[in-house]
């Protein structure tokens, strides 16, 4: 099996493993101890209801999450090859210039996925899907 391939499988597993965790952290239950009596007494004198998390809300923002998540791994296995290339090019100007592209590349794309995490957390926050409902009163 060849590095490359040994690299697509670790990564598929760690990718897997991720979202495997995240879901995990969907279907736990919450449980706060002494504080959940005072949410309790916060929700009722507020009006506000605490977010449930098995709102379509909340599971889009999981699945976001984790996604976003995936892509900073995938961020984080680029500019770590592009630095082991860049290290073995022995001056080599065609190895250290495809290794300048590929960590510009990896820069753009965690700009974007920050910019992607910004815009879906503003929008989120804004509809008030992933967060408590405001009770009618």
């Amino acid at each position: 099996m060849s590095f490359f391939q040994k690299t697509k499988y670790f990564l598929a597993f760690i990718a897997f493993s991720i979202l495997n965790f995240k879901i995990a952290d969907i279907v736990r239950a919450q449980n706060f101890g002494p504080a959940e009596g005072q949410m309790g007494a916060f929700n009722e004198t507020s009006g506000f209801q605490p977010a449930d998390s098995s709102s379509l809300g909340s599971i889009a923002a999981a699945i976001i999450e984790a996604f976003l998540g995936l892509l900073g791994i995938i961020f984080l296995v680029l500019i770590i090859t592009a630095g082991f290339k860049w290290m073995n090019a022995a001056g080599n100007e065609e190895k250290i210039q495809e290794a300048k592209e590929t960590i510009f590349r990896a820069i753009i794309g965690l700009i974007i996925v920050v910019s992607a995490y910004a815009i879906t957390y503003f929008v989120f926050n804004a509809m008030n899907w992933a967060g408590a409902d405001v009770a009618e009163g």
